[in-house]
């Protein structure tokens, strides 16, 4: 659109706080942006010559303009965000939400089970979280069973199956893991009670609990029951351990979020602190890319919503590196200069200032374009000690999809650079259940005995990621095939970078920053994410399908259908009633869409 096209509608835009939209001439959302003063915002694009190359090739796209006014300016950043997390529109920020996150769910059914779950469904559960490492919360999960006594099982717990006596207790009732609400033994009043426990436990509400422990071991003590008094006094000490564990700042603090930033080129990192009741409950660090003229202040408001709604954060204190002028007049937003709060500020900064040497680090492993392949491969050849110069390298990893479908990859490098066409997967065939050596060994028995086949020449490396235990089912396979000794094979342990031959019981180190082991790990990086994109194709197929066959007068072909055409459950659910029924026709689609929108 052009400037005079835009005089035309200009008075048409408020002069009123509200967000805007722009459209191509196919009707395709390319930006949403909000404004104080609608008109004064969006006239700034077509009056002002000092826009960057991208704002110049986004206005040259606009051929409508679209608004919403709103109440206020805080009102104006959730609508933003909102749309920009549904739409996605290139030239905004990527603010999406990461499903894959571990959440905590307590399932909404009778006697609800908690569990660690990465699906956040709408079906009523009540969700804690997200978590950002899982391991953190199987170790909430086993301190939670640990001092709280809840059902593990997938029993169906309703009234009329208790009261029929359909089950028996089991050995966690014995074990006094579970008060056997399966045999009407606990009330709900009282297994409700537990969870309440737990939900104070994961939002760090611990005085309560606490508080209501030392009466109830009163309450022993006073009845001379010195056993369960012992019982109740391992259980507070238990929370005062877990609650030490936590990075204590100051116990009469509300909740407060902690937001700080850092850059590196087009880049913002926005590093963010959960806290509640003194302590640091949750935190996470973000990378954006700057997609058009935003500023760190536009792209740090932006990331204060989108962090709240993805934790759920109800805080109206922020603690910031600098003021927000836009939309933040109803927080109290404190910039400290000294003392507690600073300190909190500069935990975030370190996070954020470590996420820059991660990224600063992962595009030095891939390696600048003029350096001499020639020299690297030369130097590759002289650390390993190999007979010939390594111009053909190949690397295999492999990974287990819920322990049931082994799946590996391989990648290959020539003359030092990856030569794409040559990556293969492997759909492994012969291995059931979890077993990464039997794995290793029929994938590179698979590639070799095809390469003897079609006579292609062999490489001259192999890396094996994964340490001795695949090396040594490498070798095997390689034997077999009768190649022993007509190229190098090596073993790579995962994370510390150890280089293992065969039969040697040191490894070998090369020079952290050496370019020779900058190769090395963007091979072994390049295998990783090769190996996980199939991985992921994988788990996605799995899912669509156990999902749709658990459809009663839902057949194989059927789902294989649905697959090959829609590839996603995501996918489905966007179609049509009427698109769907020309695939399957109208009792299956309904069947279907009934399903999915349960």
């Amino acid at each position: 659109m052009d400037s005079k096209l835009f005089s035309t509608i200009q008075q048409s835009l408020p002069s009123a706080p509200g967000i805007y939209k722009y459209f191509d001439a196919d009707k395709k959302l390319l930006y949403i942006g909000k404004a104080k003063n609608i008109r004064k915002r969006v006239s700034s694009y077509f009056t002002k010559n000092q826009h960057s190359y991208k704002t110049h090739e986004l206005v040259k796209q606009i051929d409508s303009i679209e608004f919403t006014i709103v109440h206020s300016e805080h009102d104006a950043l959730l609508l933003e965000n909102s749309l920009i997390k549904e739409f996605r529109p290139k030239f905004n920020i990527d603010l999406k939400d990461d499903k894959t996150y571990p959440y905590i769910v307590i399932k909404n059914e009778p006697f609800p089970r908690v569990f660690l779950t990465r699906r956040h469904i709408n079906d009523g559960s009540t969700y804690l979280g997200p978590f950002t490492s899982s391991s953190k919360v199987r170790e909430l999960l086993s301190f939670i069973r640990l001092h709280i006594p809840i059902r593990t099982c997938s029993l169906n717990l309703s009234a009329s199956n208790i009261t029929r006596k359909k089950y028996k207790v089991c050995l966690e009732y014995h074990l006094g893991n579970c008060k056997g609400p399966c045999v009407g033994l606990q009330s709900e009043e009282d297994y409700q009670a537990g969870l309440d426990e737990i939900k104070h436990i994961l939002k760090g509400n611990l005085s309560g609990i606490l508080s209501n422990y030392r009466s109830i071991q009163q309450k022993f003590v006073n009845e001379m029951a010195f056993e369960k008094a012992s019982m109740i006094q391992k259980k507070i000490e238990g929370l005062k351990n877990y609650q030490s564990q936590s990075v204590i700042v100051n116990p009469k603090w509300g909740d407060i979020d902690v937001f700080a930033t850092a850059r590196l080129d087009e880049k913002i990192i926005v590093s963010y602190l959960l806290i509640r009741n003194g302590s640091i409950a949750n935190s996470a660090t973000q990378a954006f890319d700057i997609r058009l003229d935003e500023t760190e202040e536009d792209i740090l408001a932006q990331s204060v919503v989108h962090f709240q709604h993805t934790y759920g954060s109800e805080a109206k204190e922020l603690i910031l590196p600098y003021a927000l002028e836009f939309g933040f007049s109803e927080f109290k937003l404190t910039i400290p200069k000294s003392g507690e709060k600073k300190k909190l500020l500069e935990i975030a900064c370190k996070n954020a200032n470590h996420m820059i040497e991660e990224v600063k680090k992962k595009k030095t492993l891939h390696l600048n374009e003029d350096v001499d392949k020639s020299e690297l491969l030369e130097k590759l050849k002289t650390a390993l000690l190999l007979k010939e110069l390594p111009l053909h390298i190949e690397c295999f990893d492999n990974s287990n999809f819920q322990g049931s479908n082994p799946v590996s990859a391989m990648v290959c490098f020539k003359d030092g650079v990856p030569s794409k066409k040559d990556y293969r997967h492997f759909n492994v065939k012969t291995v059931s259940g979890i077993n990464d050596f039997a794995t290793m060994r029929e994938a590179v028995g698979r590639r070799y005995s095809r390469l003897i086949r079609e006579n292609t020449g062999l490489p001259q490396l192999v890396i094996i990621d994964g340490g001795k235990g695949q090396l040594s089912a490498a070798l095997e396979a390689i034997e077999e095939l009768g190649l022993t000794g007509k190229m190098t094979v090596v073993g790579l342990a995962k994370n510390v970078e150890e280089i293992f031959f065969p039969g040697d019981k040191d490894s070998l180190k090369l020079p952290y920053n050496s370019k020779e082991l900058l190769l090395i790990r963007r091979i072994r990086d390049e295998v990783h994410r090769f190996g996980i994109g199939f991985h992921r194709k994988k788990r996605s197929q799995f899912t669509f399908r156990n999902s749709l066959e658990e459809i009663d007068g839902i057949g194989t072909k059927t789902v294989e259908q649905l697959l090959v055409k829609y590839r996603s459950l995501s996918n489905i659910k966007k179609i049509s009633e009427a698109e769907l029924s020309s695939l399957v026709g109208p009792f299956k689609a309904r069947l279907i869409k009934n399903y999915l929108d349960a």
